[in-house]
């Protein structure tokens, strides 16, 4: 029985996961928030190379830092995990999403439409009561070099430049005098941290984690908002499987990491189950589509569209390198890209939405980087730091061999350090737009698989490149592309669908309120909800979507189904143990496609075929005590091994398994041979495979088809042999020729008589063989 039930459990911390928090606790419902990262105060971000070495996300490898990197396909992206989500590392700009960019049945390559179901009209109220929340203001400091540059490039451009709204206290007061490490006054709500903030001190250290405090992240705002109103913000807890429950509601299911590496050096991992009434997903778009997909067989309601819709936002990074002009300290033009926020100015490309023959729309920003990356770059230019190296060398070499004393050797060392002039002149830019959103994400070997290209997007891509290359050559700069791009491989920091919504269940996942179809009281409220592209960076448009989307919820009455989840119990067998003596085993493995939502094997073939949906097992099947398995009528054996299929989570173990050999049907000229496993899908949902293998003598030579083909049915639960359960799936496995000759190498006997027991078990299958297909007055022995 499951202990403990709330009204909510929101899985998340980003844009989408705190404003859900914080507006079902500012009203009252009881919430728990579950965030697989760590809480990070003011001061608590890597700086130094120890910290930096453990600062990234693969519990696996007991890494449980802010960074996860993910890498596919033609494209790399990097997200967050820590409470507060995305907000801890993104740039703070909150641009809202442009009118005419909400775009409907608008086509795409390989069929479909990118369609918003919502206009921006639908979310302006929301767009307002984040910005009061996060209360962004445009950069106060015009005059940063990397500003100024920028603004006067576009101006040069004909280009408009504007300087976006920022989630940055930069005065202590709003509307006061900006100022660097100023005390940023409690809010009423307090802050979870307990922990003084400072306003911006300029040190473009945005993207890693703001060590002053400056940034409105969520954790300052929402979530200890969320948490003065009584929502329990879990951290490190990392949600694995999400189960509807009969009568409304759902069992969420998550393992909770330790803070301290037990005696084997490893993090502890502890299984925990909580139900709630109302699930909100806002894990991001790979947590959350990850989530549904190694879930889909417990919510299979939610369709086919899950994992399509896939978008980079349009994200482009390149590199303004070695500016020139004529300043005061030589032919550089000082940019300094690590004074001031990461993101200062903006320029803004319209679209064909727009105006006629403008193409797909984009917006240009710089984008700043931490001070010691200045250190780096010095440190990689290897032919100048080697030639400085030299010239010191030979320098102090000549005053030793002339026996002249000159014991300070300050400038030599100067002249080691360098000058920093490549580092001071270039600033990497980052372009994000309207791209195609025509990506697919998907299970494969049990991770996340992400097919996209930017071939759909070219001209769009090439439009964008185009206006970062004349803005380079307008600043005297080399312009440089993304290192990788040459193999048309692109980095997002925006990942955006796998959950999208739409106007039916064929084409989204979740309806405009971000409730999914076909399951009640399950929200997508991240970027996996959205349908398409924002354009310009679209955290601001998650938050009011969410709150947009829990307003409407919050209309509703608040019906508890405690009563419902007090009942809620696992299906259990118990094992039984078998003795074996003079027993036979062999190993069987059998390959194919299958359908989930399909009840016939054939169909779900065909289709899953269609779709590259491949299901195969790998079984060691063994007959115990053959006198007792021959003299049964039910001819039962076990079976240990594996199922391997992507749709369900690549590879899981059988936890259980019959096998009946040629066992009577009501046709007495006919046998099966049949299959049950039991197994769980990566989210932890158990499921049954029951399978048979149709054994009867038909018109033609049809033994190895018969002996060789599978038809399967999934069933949701571990159904008991004779129950019956409800289809999850079906579709057909065969036996390759390769596959059945390596099995006839696998029989053994085993026992006090193995070869007995062999010969026992061939002659009752051959013999079960001839009384199928050469039985008495049958049509073979007719002929």
């Amino acid at each position: 029985m499951v202990a403990e039930h709330v009204d909510a459990v929101v899985v998340g911390s980003g844009f989408g996961g705190s404003v859900a928090a914080h507006r079902l606790a500012e009203a009252g419902r009881g919430v728990v928030l579950l965030e697989r990262g760590k809480a990070y105060a003011p001061g608590t971000f890597p700086r130094n190379p120890y910290e930096m070495s453990r600062a990234f996300w693969e519990p696996k490898d007991e890494l449980f830092g802010l960074f996860d990197i993910r890498s596919f396909r033609k494209l790399e992206s990097i997200v967050s995990s820590g409470l507060g989500g995305g907000s801890l590392i993104y740039a703070n700009v909150l641009l809202r999403k442009d009118e005419s960019w909400f775009v409907h049945d608008s086509p795409l390559p390989g069929g479909g439409y990118e369609h918003w179901p919502i206009g921006r009209a639908d979310l302006e109220a929301h767009y307002d009561n984040v910005e009061r929340m996060l209360t962004p203001t445009p950069n106060p400091y015009p005059d940063l070099p990397k500003a100024r540059a920028l603004r006067e490039a576009a101006q040069e451009l004909r280009l408009e430049a504007f300087s976006p709204p920022l989630a940055v206290s930069f005065a202590a007061e709003p509307g006061g005098s900006p100022g660097a490490k100023q005390v940023i006054p409690e809010p009423s709500y307090g802050n979870l941290h307990g922990v003084t903030r400072l306003t911006c001190a300029l040190c473009g250290e945005c993207d890693i984690g703001c060590n002053e405090g400056a940034k409105n992240t969520l954790d300052h705002t929402y979530l200890s908002s969320a948490a003065h109103h009584g929502a329990d913000l879990r951290t490190l807890a990392e949600v694995q499987g999400i189960t509807p429950i009969p009568g409304g509601g759902f069992e969420v299911r998550y393992v909770q990491y330790g803070l301290e590496v037990d005696d084997d050096g490893r993090i502890p991992r502890t299984p925990q189950t909580i139900t709630c009434d109302t699930l909100f997903l806002g894990a991001g778009t790979f947590g959350t589509t990850g989530l549904l997909l190694k879930n889909r067989v417990s919510l299979p309601a939610l369709g086919r569209a899950l994992g399509t819709r896939f978008s980079g936002n349009g994200d482009l990074l390149t590199f303004m390198m070695g500016a020139r002009g004529q300043t005061a300290s030589g032919d550089i033009r000082l940019i300094d890209g690590a004074y001031g926020p990461v993101i200062t100015t903006a320029i803004r490309r319209p679209d064909g939405l727009d105006e006629e023959g403008a193409g797909r729309g984009y917006y240009v920003e710089e984008a700043g980087f931490p001070e010691f990356a200045n250190w780096l770059i010095e440190t990689t230019q290897v032919t100048s730091s080697m030639q400085r190296a030299i010239g010191v060398a030979r320098q102090m070499l000549e005053v030793r061999l002339r026996s002249r004393n000159e014991s300070t050797i300050s400038a030599e060392v100067a002249k080691l350090v360098g000058q920093g002039r490549l580092g001071a002149s270039s600033l990497p830019l980052l372009g994000m737009g309207r791209d195609t959103p025509d990506g697919r994400i998907s299970l494969r070997d049990g991770e996340l698989a992400v097919e996209w290209t930017s071939a759909t997007s070219r001209e769009y891509f090439e439009q964008m490149r185009g206006t970062m290359r004349d803005l380079a050559d307008t600043l005297g700069a080399s312009f440089r592309d993304y290192p990788l791009w040459w193999t048309k491989r692109d980095v997002t920091v925006h990942p955006i669908g796998g959950a999208p919504m739409g106007r039916h269940v064929h084409e989204g996942v979740v309806d405009q309120w971000c409730e999914a179809f076909g399951q009640p009281g399950l929200f997508v409220v991240d970027g996996s909800a959205l349908p398409g592209p924002v354009g310009p960076n679209p955290s601001l448009t998650i938050a009011a979507m969410a709150d947009r989307a829990v307003e409407h919820l919050l209309e509703r009455p608040n019906t508890s189904r405690r009563a419902a989840a007090a009942t809620w119990r696992h299906q259990s067998t118990s094992e039984e143990v078998t003795t074996m003596t003079d027993a036979v085993e062999f190993t069987e493995q059998m390959k194919g496609f299958v359908t989930l939502g399909e009840s016939d094997p054939r169909r779900g073939y065909e289709l899953g075929r269609q779709l590259s949906q491949q299901f195969m097992f790998e079984l060691t099947i063994t007959a115990p005590n053959v006198g007792d398995f021959v003299a049964s009528a039910a001819h039962e054996g076990s079976c240990r091994g594996f199922v391997r299929c992507d749709l369900l989570g690549g590879e899981l173990p059988v936890s259980r398994g019959w096998f009946n050999l040629f066992v009577d049907v009501a046709d007495p000229s006919a046998r099966q041979m049949r299959y049950r496993l039991w197994f769980n899908d990566l989210g932890g949902t158990p499921i049954t495979m029951y399978g048979y293998k149709d054994v009867r003598d038909d018109q033609g030579m049809d033994l190895w088809s018969d002996t060789s083909t599978l038809y399967i049915t999934l069933l949701r639960g571990h159904v008991p042999p004779g129950d019956e359960g409800e289809v999850a799936g079906a579709g057909v496995l065969r036996i390759l020729p390769q596959d059945f000759a390596r099995q006839l190498t696998t029989f053994r006997g085993s026992g006090d008589k193995p070869l007995h027991a062999l010969a026992g078990f061939v002659r009752f299958f051959v013999g079960s063989l001839r009384d199928v297909y050469l039985r008495p007055g049958g049509r073979k022995a007719r002929r």
